[in-house]
């Protein structure tokens, strides 16, 4: 046992010795010394093949006959039979092939190794006698941490104290700065840009976000598409099935080196690494760009998607109201802070809205605070308040209405104009007066017209919009996103009716939600897609997780999804291929045994590097994007 860790441990450092070793022996054929050549030649195979040898006799313990046992065979088939060359430039080159193997598929695994190395290890703990630092394993929940800047929040939790500026890129894929202040929620794994927080502990270690985040990584790679799950059933045949080939080529001809010659042109090897090495890279594209994609079986569903259905709000919207049309029609910088300052003393998800926007124009209502006096709320019709100037109302038309306050037919065609649009509209006057008018909706996120069609440009065939909204309000959503078909006023459960009917219709069907009430239908579906910015119930029903709510990361999943079917199938023609060229090479005779090994191992780093692609793919609308703000970038510098 020892000996074998040793030989394991050192199995690099072997195959630069064996490597050296064939070097003098190469020498010793230029010196004319024969006895030379044969000494290292030997000696390169017999250390060459230890290793070899070993993972071969290890692997039948387990009743597993795989490649090394091809190679040990073949290598002590040459030994016996003084083909002491063939045999060390084989075992070179197969510990040679493994070696660069580990080396290229260890940068497809970068993404996941980062988010590894990302974990946080430790935690300042307050306790009772003062700030004390832990191991994160030791966090429970109810234990209260404090982060300062610079430094990383080790667990899920809540801000009890203090307010932070924190960069949630690690979680989200937003690298912009959220401000955090008590009562915010906080994930493990991001980092304190500034200021001091103390966070009461709701979930620590493999619990909390980022912990299943990578979990769920680690798990995608072992989760297998069809072609691997057909890769390793065919190997499990092809190998016993190659001994016994080259056992009937020796009765026949009585030809050992040509019987081994069959054991090392039979080696399966791009075959087998053909396909996973292709999953992992195209898993770990996915998640450095936001998408997390549950495995090889998930990647190879998505990429035949034929109908992608959505959730309208928190989908295809942002989820909250926020004012998209603004009429200004007499109001002051002044009277703007006013409403600014009236609204913000509602708790009406609409006056927030109102409040939001005009912060966000610059508004100072700080010094309007005094004259701001007696604000009601008058149900179901908007709020009154008091000014130094008059009487302030804000809200629709029917508290204008009782206030014998109407619209001018400017007024009117701006109101008709928002309603229209789907907006609810809210009318703000002073002293009887129409000043503004606010046009407010759940917003469409800005990107989706863009990358709904971008989606159907690679494949998608229809676009399915299925809501609990109002059908006027989802039909103008989806006439200006350009979706193909539209069913509102649905409940959860009749959402899953209408997924199962596409489906009963020979449809694959990609359902992307919110990951919180859509979870019937995200099961239900061929693929869920949660757009869940990393919540529990997005992570634990999805087949797929957009981290930060993008419509980019949809895009990229179902392209990375496509490349990496794609991508796999060229690696099993690839394999195919060169066990068809080596045996039409040793029918005609111009394949060998070395020849034959090294054609063997360059076809393993073929197929290594025809998946490493995948690290670097991006939809092509990413890629536009990308080249245009380098160009804007570039005419900025030459400015």
């Amino acid at each position: 046992m020892k000996f074998s860790k040793y030989i394991y441990k050192h199995t690099n450092e072997i195959t630069i010795a064996s490597a050296i070793l064939i070097g003098i022996a190469f020498a010793g054929h230029l010196l004319g010394n024969e006895s030379i050549v044969a000494t290292f030649f030997l000696i390169a195979s017999i250390i060459a093949a230890t290793p070899i040898i070993l993972k071969a006799v290890s692997a039948l313990r387990y009743r597993v006959i795989g490649i090394e046992l091809l190679v040990s065979i073949a290598v002590i088939g040459a030994i016996l039979i003084g083909e002491f060359e063939e045999s060390a430039i084989v075992t070179f080159l197969f510990l040679f092939g493994t070696f660069l193997e580990e080396k290229t598929l260890g940068k497809t695994r970068n993404s996941i190794k980062a988010l590894t190395d990302l974990a946080p290890k430790t935690a300042t703990l307050v306790t009772d006698y003062g700030e004390v630092e832990e191991d994160v394993d030791f966090i429970d929940e109810g234990d209260v941490v404090i982060v300062k800047a610079g430094n990383q929040i080790p667990v899920d939790g809540r801000v009890i104290e203090g307010t932070a500026n924190v960069n949630e890129a690690s979680v989200t894929g937003e690298s912009k700065l959220v401000e955090k202040t008590t009562g915010s929620d906080t994930f493990a794994g991001t980092i304190v840009d500034n200021g001091t927080i103390k966070i009461e502990t709701t979930k620590a270690g493999e619990d909390t976000t980022f912990g299943k985040i990578v979990e769920l990584v680690e798990e995608a790679q072992d989760t297998k598409s069809h072609a691997e799950k057909f890769i390793d059933h065919f190997a499990k045949y092809y190998t016993p099935a190659v001994l016994m080939i080259a056992f009937v080529v020796w009765l026949i001809t009585r030809d050992v080196p040509l019987a081994i010659t069959v054991l090392v042109l039979g080696c399966p090897g791009a075959l087998v690494i053909g396909a996973p090495v292709s999953s992992v890279a195209g898993i770990g594209n996915g998640a450095h760009n936001g998408a997390l994609i549950k495995g090889g079986e998930v990647m190879d569903t998505l990429s035949k998607a034929d109908v992608m259905v959505f959730d309208k709000t928190g989908t295809l919207t942002k989820g909250h109201p926020e004012v998209v049309s603004f009429k200004n029609y007499e109001a002051t910088d002044e009277y703007l802070d006013y409403f600014a300052q009236i609204e913000r003393q509602s708790e009406h998800p609409l006056a927030k809205a109102i409040a939001d926007y005009l912060d966000s124009q610059g508004t100072q209502t700080a010094n309007q605070l005094e004259k701001v006096a007696s604000v009601d709320t008058i149900k179901g019709k908007g709020v009154k308040a008091q000014i130094n100037s008059g009487d302030v109302l804000i809200g629709n038309p029917k508290l204008l209405a009782d206030y014998a306050i109407d619209l001018s037919s400017e007024q009117h065609a701006d109101y008709e104009k928002m309603t229209s649009a789907g907006q609810s509209v809210s009318i703000a006057t002073i002293a009887g007066k129409v000043s503004a008018m606010f046009g407010i909706a759940d917003a469409i996120r800005p990107e989706v017209k863009e990358e709904l069609a971008t989606l159907k440009e690679m494949g998608i065939k229809q676009l399915v919009m299925l809501t609990g909204d109002n059908a006027a309000t989802a039909q103008i959503v989806a006439d200006q996103l350009g979706i193909d078909e539209v069913h509102a006023e649905l409940l959860p459960d009749e959402k899953v009716e209408y997924v199962k009917k596409m489906q009963a219709a020979g449809l694959k069907v990609v359902f992307v939600g919110d990951g919180i009430n859509d979870s019937p239908s995200l099961v239900t579906a061929d693929i869920g897609i949660a757009m869940g910015a990393g919540t529990d119930v997005a992570i634990e029903t999805s087949d797929v997780v957009l981290m930060s709510s993008k419509f980019g990361e949809l895009v990229h999943a179902y392209g990375i999804s496509k490349q990496t079917v794609r991508n796999t199938w060229e690696n099993i023609i690839i394999a195919v291929g060169t066990v068809v060229f080596l045996l039409v090479g040793l029918i005609f005779g111009y394949i060998y045994m070395a020849s034959g090994m090294f054609v063997h191992e360059a076809s393993i780093l073929v197929v290594i590097f025809n998946a490493m692609r995948l690290i670097k793919y991006r939809p092509k609308s990413q890629q536009v994007d990308k080249n245009l703000m380098q160009v804007n970038l570039n005419e900025s510098g030459n400015h």
